[in-house]
């Protein structure tokens, strides 16, 4: 006998995460993880801390240049960052 009500595996483990609410982090984790490749190896390298807290991208530069640079790029790199983790994480970035 068949079932016909299949569902795939990564379905069943977003409906989890989301149930027991740790779908947000494991998103924040991602957009942290995902940061060194969407900002660049050169911003990577003078990156200090990154971290997200209610919505917002915290990010400790090592560079004053380089932060006037990214301060530009704000709003195309928070599109790209929530693009790469596939949902709504980032809604602005602050630099440090």
């Amino acid at each position: 006998m068949r079932r016909n009500k299949a569902e795939s595996i990564g379905e069943l483990l977003r409906r989890y995460l989301r149930q027991e609410g740790l779908e947000t982090p494991l998103n924040e984790r991602r957009v942290v993880a995902a940061w060194p490749e969407v900002a660049g190896r050169v911003a990577a390298s003078r990156t200090g801390e990154v971290f997200v807290r209610n919505g917002v991208l915290y990010v400790q530069l090592n560079s004053p240049a380089l932060k006037a640079n990214l301060m530009m790029a704000r709003e195309q790199l928070v599109r790209r960052l929530n693009e790469s983790v596939g949902a709504q994480v980032v809604e602005r970035i602050v630099f440090c």
